[in-house]
């Protein structure tokens, strides 16, 4: 079979690690060859499993293996080239060896190794399932934006950095005496970014990969999971189900009576607006849910006898419709008001902003030089309108 990859995410607290465990337990349980990593600094999955885990795979059960990458082996694993650069940087500005090795750990780093661990657990044919204890929504999100943002590194800043350097670094390291990259610096950069854009296709493909949203039947969980939800859409990777953890069941103890009002009024609520992609619920258990066979319940409550691994939503985030003599290009975005967006236009990309994030999308050859002629929401659908490539050519040529 193909390799799928089961991505957790949701607010910290509303039990995400659960639920991924107890997902690649269950996967592992039918036979199918099962990695669960975490992608949260603050891992937890060993104390889920109640079993140590290191940053390399470790056998958990037939079938499955556990992992929590570490961030100074996600860096000498693949940032080892630049990482000897900027040490060497650091120490011609007179730091102290170990002290400039703790300073070539910038930002991002870590996030980076762990999704090329996923890109590489992928590949190795060594699983069927790949699961992801990712980092609460927020963290998770940046995560898998930084590999449209290094593909415009790569694309823009990295070709202009090699000419400069390779033609200048003779006379800036003599007159300056700074180190300047080699070659084999932007080389393994260049390597290691654009590696970062083969993961993004692979996450963004709905048949290998589903982002699943665990959530609490309370306000603020839901709402993060709403823009969540549509921060998903943006970047164009698909969410096929949504998991509402620890609901209390009719035979709730009456100390929770108040708190099942709560969830009863909310969860229909759920169900109907992040329709069409599924509502699955895992109920409340009145004891600490760790260890195997604690996990075990867990996952047979949200899937039953279904198959776990499989797509339960295939939707997609955009697409170029043929409307009259135009076109249009529809975007998922659920959750979104119409002035919330800000569309920016150059050349053959199109930006969306918004809030702090934003998406470039590459147009079709077609529409490159075809200007926009409106945009508006309809259901949760961002509709920008496009001219009739053929008449605006002809009117081009008059």
């Amino acid at each position: 079979m193909t390799v799928r990859i089961l991505l957790y995410t949701g607010k910290g607290g509303v039990g995400k690690t659960s639920v991924a465990a107890a997902t690649a337990l269950l996967c592992a349980d039918r036979g199918l060859r099962t990695i669960v990593l975490s992608t949260d600094i603050a891992h937890s999955l060993a104390d889920a499993f109640d079993l140590p885990l290191g940053p390399d795979p470790t056998e958990i059960a037939p079938n499955l293996w556990g992992q929590e990458p570490d961030v100074f082996d996600n860096i000498s694993r693949y940032w080892g080239t630049i990482q000897a650069y900027m040490a060497e940087l650091f120490s011609w500005r007179g730091l102290d060896q170990v002290l400039a090795e703790e300073m070539t750990v910038l930002p991002g780093m870590d996030e980076l190794g762990n999704l090329l661990w996923i890109a590489d657990h992928a590949e190795s044919e060594r699983y069927d399932v790949i699961v992801v204890d990712a980092a609460p929504t927020g963290e998770t999100l940046r995560l898998l934006s930084l590999p449209e943002a290094s593909r415009w590194w790569v694309e823009r800043i990295a070709p202009i950095g090699r000419r400069v350097t390779r033609l200048g670094r003779p006379m800036i390291e003599r007159v300056l005496g700074v180190p300047v990259p080699r070659e084999v610096v932007f080389a393994a950069a260049e390597r290691l970014l654009g590696r970062l854009d083969q993961v993004h296709r692979m996450l963004a493909e709905p048949t290998t990969t589903s982002v699943r949203i665990v959530l609490a039947l309370e306000k603020l969980s839901i709402a993060e999971a709403q823009r969540s939800f549509t921060y998903f859409h943006l970047f164009g990777y698909p969410s096929d189900l949504v998991v509402a953890n620890r609901v209390f069941g009719p035979d709730a103890d009456a100390a929770f009576a108040r708190l099942r009002e709560v969830q009863q009024r909310y969860l229909p609520e759920v169900e109907r607006e992040f329709g069409p992609v599924p509502v699955r619920t895992v109920p409340y258990f009145d004891r600490e849910m760790v260890g195997p066979e604690a996990l075990r319940q867990i996952g047979h409550a949200l899937f039953g006898d279904a198959d776990p691994t499989k797509a339960l939503y295939q939707g997609r985030p955009y697409q170029v419709v043929r409307e009259g003599e135009g076109y249009v290009l529809e975007v998922a975005l659920p959750f979104t008001q119409r002035d919330e967006i800000r569309l920016a236009r150059d050349g053959d990309e199109l930006t969306l902003h918004l809030g702090t994030w934003h998406r470039t999308l590459v147009l079709p050859r077609a529409l490159v030089s075809v200007p926009t002629q409106g945009a508006k929401m309809e259901r949760g659908t961002l509709r920008i309108t496009f001219g009739d490539p053929k008449r605006q050519a002809q009117e081009g040529r008059r």
